[in-house]
């Protein structure tokens, strides 16, 4: 008898082996190892039914959970690294402070139903709707807290490349962009109905963003809609009237995306030309070239106000620039795996390295301390601004493909103005940007999404 089974165990066993030598027609072996294991003369039919599949249905869940041990041992061994790289402060904060808070594996949610890779993702900035966009021609509004599909919008006839939601203050409409040339605007008020088709574009529109109104340093959107397209050309639109009110021409190529100031004064593009630029929002002037790169320059993040203390230290300043000034720091991803900080300047203040593949999207963390970015390395990396930029956490497979977009939750809506008052008194502004840091902290919602070739979004939260 074994020593490691008792008696009942053997006994099964036996069993078992005997019903899966009948399975597989070895009635001769079965019967010698009946005879040697005197097996009881009970062993009917019955009991061979009862018994049959036990002993592959044991085997394949001793591999599944072989499996899963080896995951568990891994993710223990990142935890632990994680730890190992923790100061004992950052442990104690943890917990209570989201402005420390990063993603990290297994998502809250994987979200399935489109058919083609996800190519874009934007949440509402009130309720917790986050729309996804898809080269499979559809716009999927889904619930991010419940991890549910509430519809899916149609409209356009190629992919969809970008979706923003925004519009006039109480106002929220959702543009989307497409290889169609068009940009659409819908209604979330009104089950999304298409409210406005927007033409003038002579390519593929690869991004949409709405501007900030910049009503002393407001967050909110304004009427204006900026976009970029493979026609080289960005354009500002009149969501109310339709109207394109300006077109921006300075790019040699492609121009793959864009992104607007907080007060809606500048504009940061980039594109194939292996460039980012600066725009005056107004005027449409160009105010600097952001050169270095070596190769496309996939995506642009201008840095909040809340994160120019620890870039203003990486830029070797001893102060730093006030909170109500914008696009004071921009940060650039490239399909030359790097990701860059730049100056208002365009002077290079840091070369971020580490991505295996091309970085496809940014985002400043809203505490303002770390820059994350997505590649198609399948990764997640989270950088330090505090550190130097050190790469302080890395989520590995975030998708089983490349990652192609990446957004994080807007804060909790607070009257409070986030990015400075200009119109309050400069004697009080230090104690006033405090407050207001203080408030955008405890508004920090601490809940991002991805979108992957893989056909998934994914939520990953607190």
């Amino acid at each position: 008898m074994s020593a490691i089974l008792t008696d009942r165990q053997a006994e099964e066993l036996h069993k078992a082996i005997i019903a899966y030598l009948g399975v597989i027609n070895a009635p001769n072996t079965a019967a010698a190892f009946r005879e040697e294991a005197s097996v009881p003369d009970a062993f009917d039919d019955a009991t061979r039914k009862k018994y049959e599949g036990l002993l592959e249905k044991k085997w394949t869940s001793v591999v599944r959970l072989q499996k899963k041990v080896l995951e568990l041992e891994q993710r223990n061994q990142s935890l632990q690294s994680e730890l190992d790289s923790t100061t004992p402060t950052s442990l104690l904060r943890k917990n209570q402070d989201p402005a420390a808070w990063l993603p990290r594996a297994p998502a809250r949610h994987t979200l399935q139903s489109h058919r083609s890779p996800i190519t874009c993702v934007a949440f509402h900035p009130i309720f917790s709707s986050l729309a996804s966009g898809s080269e499979d021609t559809t716009i999927k509004i889904w619930d991010w807290e419940l991890g549910e599909l509430e519809r899916t919008v149609k409209g356009h006839t190629k992919g969809v490349l970008d979706v923003d939601f925004g519009g006039p203050r109480g106002g929220t409409l959702l543009a989307s962009c497409s290889s169609d040339l068009t940009i659409k605007l819908w209604d979330p008020s009104d089950e999304y109905k298409n409210i406005r088709t927007l033409p003038g574009h002579d390519h593929s529109v690869s991004a949409v963003r709405f501007v900030p109104s910049g009503a002393a340093g407001s967050p909110s959107s304004g009427n204006l809609l900026v976009s970029a397209s493979r026609d080289k050309t960005l354009r500002v639109w009149d969501v109310t009237t339709g109207y394109c009110v300006k077109t921006i021409r300075g790019h040699a190529d492609w121009v793959r995306d864009v992104a607007p100031s907080f007060d809606g004064r500048w504009l940061v593009s980039a594109g194939n030309d292996q460039t980012a630029r600066l725009w005056d929002a107004n005027s449409g002037e160009a105010k600097c070239t952001f050169l270095g790169h070596e190769h496309v320059v996939e995506c642009v993040a201008i840095a909040p106000p809340i994160a120019y203390t620890h870039l203003a230290a990486l830029a070797g300043l001893k102060k730093p620039p006030p909170g109500s000034s914008s696009a004071e720091y921009i940060a650039t991803g490239s399909r030359d795996k790097t990701v860059r900080i730049w100056d208002g300047r365009g002077t290079l203040i840091r070369t971020l390295a580490g991505h295996d593949n091309w970085v496809r999207s940014l985002v400043f963390h809203p505490g303002g301390k770390y820059l994350l970015s997505a590649s198609d390395d399948k990764t997640i990396r989270c950088w330090d601004l505090a550190q130097e930029g050190k790469c302080v956490k890395t989520v590995t497979d975030a998708h089983s493909h490349f990652v192609s977009c990446m957004r994080w939750a807007p804060n909790v809506v607070k009257d409070v103005p986030v990015n400075g008052d200009s119109a309050k008194g400069a004697g009080s502004s230090a104690a006033n940007q405090r407050k207001e840091e203080d408030a955008a902290k405890a508004g920090i919602r601490c809940v991002i999404a991805t979108g992957s070739v893989d056909l998934n979004v994914r939520i990953f939260a607190s």
